[in-house]
């Protein structure tokens, strides 16, 4: 978990023969958020990769939650702010209980399944699976990281360059009011809006 991640790794990556075997520190949310911790572990080893591996909403299905979503990608724009090169969720689906699992600790995921109903309207899409759909739609693989530094408190927000040279820009208000705001890149800017609880992502040509 975060809370531990720096002292954990520092044992590992301050062992010359332990570290040159470690590609780097895998990481959960459990405990608390702790962002800060993720960039200490970067700043300190700059060479080794940052992954989040685990993250779910325990206690139960949470069915038709949304701040499940805001959840997500809160932690997802500042895991990818502080240089996490990829963000793995713990189960995509899971039954109407929350399962199965074997100890009993039923969970949340981005879909839940009715068994009982073997069709499509059995599926339950969760806030959680649209708003991680906002990063893995958008943001592709081998796109770099740049900075997007909202001037709102408001607002959450993380931006990539893809390959083929568009930018996505996400941006999160989970605030109970709509937030007007200005998005400027080198020189254009483009007026819009926020929404109260909502996500967006802007693609646009670099």
């Amino acid at each position: 978990n975060r809370d531990r991640m720096f002292e954990r790794a520092k044992v590992v990556f301050d062992d010359p023969q332990a570290a040159q075997y470690v590609w780097g520190t895998a990481f959960h949310w459990y405990v608390g958020d702790y962002f800060d911790n993720v960039q200490r572990v970067h700043d300190a080893y700059p060479d080794k990769a940052l992954l989040f591996t685990e993250g779910c909403q325990e206690g139960g299905t949470h069915l038709g939650e949304w701040g499940l979503g805001e959840r997500y990608a809160r932690s997802m724009i500042n895991d990818l702010n502080r240089w996490t090169v990829g963000w793995v969720d713990w189960n995509m689906v899971l039954d109407e209980q929350g399962g199965p699992n074997h100890v009993g600790n039923f969970c949340s995921a981005p879909i839940i399944a009715d068994t009982t109903d073997c069709t499509l309207t059995g599926l339950h899409f969760q806030s959680s699976y649209y708003y991680i759909g906002h990063f893995a739609r958008f943001i592709r693989p081998g796109a770099e990281r740049i900075i997007a530094a909202p001037t709102l408190d408001e607002l959450e927000t993380t931006a990539f360059r893809n390959e083929d040279g568009r930018i996505a820009v996400v941006v999160m208000n989970r605030s109970d009011k709509n937030q007007d705001f200005t998005l400027k890149y080198n020189g254009r800017a483009a007026m819009t809006d926020a929404p109260a609880h909502s996500i967006s992502t802007y693609l646009f040509q670099e």
